[in-house]
């Protein structure tokens, strides 16, 4: 059940190894902690939003709530998620399953500062039944992310 195009990405970027495989679904914050036994913080949650009618990704803590002010600062518009019914359209991915890598070229990735006081974060890795162990640092290698921001309130 793997997102071979997500996986052959990680596995060029060395990553391939940290891939786990769910029975369960991962789908949401609260679903994936439970699968993998940690804080819903620890999620590395990956949202897509619409600037200047393009798709953004933005990954962030699982606590993390998008705080309007930063993010319109960073992106000089208000936050608009993509609509769910052209996220796969959109990002090439269901949701439940969006991700940082391997995305389609030209969205740009953003990662938030959330994540930074995580020693291991886990972002989904393509679907709802996978997701890979990183560091914060390896998950800027492996995501090939733009650089990092600071959207997110809630997770002080």
């Amino acid at each position: 059940m793997r997102n071979e195009k997500v996986f052959e990405w990680l596995s060029e970027k060395g990553f391939a190894d940290r891939v786990i495989d769910h029975t369960e679904t991962i789908d949401t914050v609260e679903h994936a902690a439970i699968q993998l036994g940690c804080s819903e913080a620890e999620i590395a949650k990956t949202l897509s939003f619409l600037v200047n009618d393009q798709p953004v990704i933005v990954v962030m803590a699982g606590d993390g709530r998008v705080n309007c002010s930063k993010f319109k600062a960073q992106f000089h518009t208000k936050p608009s998620m993509v609509p769910r019914d052209r996220v796969e359209e959109m990002t090439g991915f269901i949701p439940g399953g969006v991700c940082p890598f391997a995305v389609p070229s030209g969205i740009p990735v953003w990662l938030d500062v959330s994540m930074k006081r995580f020693s291991v974060i886990h972002p989904s890795a393509g679907n709802e039944f996978t997701s890979v162990k990183l560091t914060p640092d390896e998950l800027e290698q492996a995501s090939d992310a733009v650089g990092w921001c600071d959207v997110c309130k809630g997770w002080e």
